[in-house]
């Protein structure tokens, strides 16, 4: 079945099943492959990735569900202002390790700060505990957030 699919300000066609995971449709219909495979039950926040300017788990948004929608991928965030305050941000403060969740990550501190343009640490905790990161840089995470956050006010 074909889907008109608007990612990153394209619209693009693809052709897939329905219940076809969009995270499937990003990586292998479209080629983005920044947004990253974690457990694929919405559990660890790597494949996160905004739906029309909120976060959603792409492992888990159907492309029979998304059509009208505004996909955004983090090859698209530099675009935004908080988006490219957070990777500035991450970039400054070192915070990726191994990198794998980072994506995710980032598509999340975007939707906090978005949400919440002075998070404090409580708040950024609550926000940010759906994503999961297995070299445990949540310290860097943190830290990134609130450095984001002061870029913004600037």
């Amino acid at each position: 079945m074909d889907y008109s699919v608007k990612i990153n300000g394209e619209t693009r066609q693809v052709e897939a099943e329905p219940g076809t995971p969009l995270l499937w449709v990003i990586r292998d219909e479209l080629r983005l492959t920044g947004t990253k495979f974690g457990c694929g039950v919405a559990s660890c926040g790597a494949c996160t990735v905004h739906l029309d300017g909120e976060p959603v788990r792409s492992c888990q948004t159907y492309i029979e569900d998304i059509e009208g929608s505004e996909i955004t991928t983090i090859e698209a965030v530099s675009a935004d202002p908080v988006g490219a305050a957070v990777q500035q941000a991450w970039a400054e403060l070192d915070v990726v390790q191994c990198g794998y969740c980072q994506s995710g990550q980032i598509m999340s501190a975007i939707g906090l700060l978005r949400e919440t343009p002075k998070p404090d640490v409580s708040e950024i905790n609550d926000y940010m505990s759906g994503n999961v990161c297995r070299c445990a840089t949540y310290q860097r995470i943190r830290a990134a957030v609130q450095r984001a956050s002061e870029i913004l006010e600037a």
